[in-house]
């Protein structure tokens, strides 16, 4: 779990920071504070793969270095 890239941002329209997981999509979490945001990301993605798992779903495997983005 520990290899997903996590990307943390401000949002000024939810005035938090927004921690998102782009290899698992949809799984986002937010936070008063980058470290709130980080744990709260840590606990969306242990829900995020625990549901695919019960539905029967793989979880993909981290990528290795960094994404990109276009």
């Amino acid at each position: 779990m520990d290899h997903f890239e996590i990307i943390i941002f401000w949002s000024d329209e939810d005035q938090a920071f927004i921690a998102d997981v782009p290899e698992l999509p949809g799984c986002m979490a937010h936070g008063d504070t980058h470290e709130a945001a980080l744990a709260e990301a840590k606990n969306a993605m242990n829900l995020w793969m625990e549901t695919a798992q019960s539905a029967g779903r793989t979880v993909p495997q981290a990528r290795s270095g960094r994404l990109m983005f276009a």
